[in-house]
């Protein structure tokens, strides 16, 4: 996928309608105003923006589609939105309220046809398939749901693989080792899954610097990195980090 554009997107983790942030999936801190924050990296130059209801299987809640709707509107990029996932009527209300773009992790692995149903009906494009990993021993990963508290078993490798045969359109592939860290992605975890899975993969946890986004695109085989806290807080300004990028010879839209 090196012909495309490398895209930056910013996530906005979103918890009893608050964009917050943690470390390991735990400890989280209030980062503001889904819309507000949205309409900030909609300015900034973000690419597109991922919005994730982070506690809305584990609450077993429907995701919120009234604040989708408020960003819709002040937002003019694409928007993805996962958390609270399990049905097509979901995601045709999640489209419906202005999203391009759904990412599907538990209510998948509950159902693999599910993603099938998804890429069917509304295009794969439109079908991300999350995957949050954990490292269970030497390039062996397993996939763990419910916000990282229930490891499935299943390698993360084979569940990419099959994500992409059964019509995912992108992998959102999480370190749960590293998110929230700022230590930097799992290229090794990306690159393993672009081997088998022919379609973008999103990094996601781990990204402190630069130098880690541009280590995710030159060695991590990855299509987009997908940062929160850096850029929630302002550590990294989004049109500093891709001039920075494109100086560095990565193809980036500024």
């Amino acid at each position: 996928m090196d012909y495309f554009a490398k895209r930056i997107i910013p996530c906005l983790d979103v918890d009893n309608g608050r964009v917050v942030k943690g470390v390991n999936f735990v400890g989280l801190r209030d980062a503001g105003d889904p819309v507000e924050v949205a309409k900030r990296y909609n300015k900034e130059g973000a690419d597109e923006i991922t919005f994730l209801d982070i506690t809305a299987t584990h609450e077993k809640r429907k995701t919120i589609v009234d604040i989708v709707k408020e960003v819709a509107k002040e937002v003019f990029i694409p928007l993805t939105v996962g958390g609270g996932i399990r049905e097509l009527n979901d995601i045709y209300k999640l489209l419906d309220a202005g999203c391009d773009k759904v990412s599907i992790n538990s209510a998948a692995i509950k159902r693999p046809e599910f993603i099938n149903e998804g890429a069917k009906r509304f295009g794969s494009q439109c079908i991300v398939v999350a995957i949050d990993a954990k490292r269970v021993g030497s390039g062996k990963w397993h996939i763990f749901t419910h916000g990282g508290r229930n490891d499935t078993g299943i390698d993360a490798v084979d569940w990419a693989k099959e994500a992409y045969e059964r019509g995912a359109g992108e992998l959102l592939v999480t370190s749960m080792d590293s998110d929230g860290t700022k230590a930097g992605y799992d290229n090794k975890l990306n690159c393993a899954i672009s081997k088998v899975a022919k379609i973008p993969i999103i990094a996601s946890g781990g990204a402190g610097t630069m130098e880690h986004i541009k280590d995710s695109f030159v060695n991590g085989c990855a299509d987009a990195a997908l940062a929160a806290s850096i850029f929630h807080f302002r550590e990294i300004d989004i049109m500093d980090l891709k001039h920075y990028l494109k100086d560095e010879g990565i193809a980036v839209r500024v």
